[in-house]
């Protein structure tokens, strides 16, 4: 299933080692606009569904698009909620949009065989199947878990609790 909230586990603990210096805002769209090809083809039903977006040159031009995309609109965004943040910046909205974008090609090459990760620089998909999908799955939550403990203690200890 394309869109999957598993891949925003990872980006919480992302956020809470990069603080101010990643949107994880920008790292949400990032997945999802990673996942266009995966949903287009389901819908086509085509036999390969992650194509040049699960790569790594298709991550670096993703990861760019949503990175110069991602500050305006999670500024604007922000701002319309009226939710205080820190002042969004180029460096947060890149950080989070390549975390975003590479990390979901790592995650998903475990566990789909149509993708072809390391292109144009390698063939093959050497990280199929390295742990068990239950596994990479627990290890994502894991990282919501300790990511967003990280961030409770932050804010707890800043009076933003």
């Amino acid at each position: 299933m394309p869109f999957t909230p598993i891949h925003l586990g990872p980006g919480a603990l992302f956020k809470a080692i990069g603080g101010r210096h990643f949107s994880f805002m920008v790292f949400g769209g990032s997945q999802v606009l990673m996942d266009i090809e995966p949903l287009i083809g389901i819908i086509q039903d085509k036999a390969i569904l992650h194509g040049y977006t699960h790569t790594l040159a298709g991550a670096a031009l993703i990861g760019l698009a949503a990175a110069l995309t991602g500050r305006p609109v999670s500024a604007f965004v922000l701002r319309q909620l009226e939710i205080a943040h820190y002042p969004f910046t180029w460096l947060a909205s890149f950080t989070g949009a390549f975390a975003g974008t590479f990390s979901h090609i790592a995650f998903d090459a475990v566990m789909h065989s149509d993708i072809n990760p390391w292109w144009p620089f390698a063939e093959g998909n050497g990280l199929l199947a390295i742990i068990p999908i239950g596994s990479l799955h627990m290890l994502c939550f894991g990282m919501a878990i300790v990511g967003s403990i990280i961030i409770g203690i932050r804010a707890s200890r800043n009076g933003r609790a």
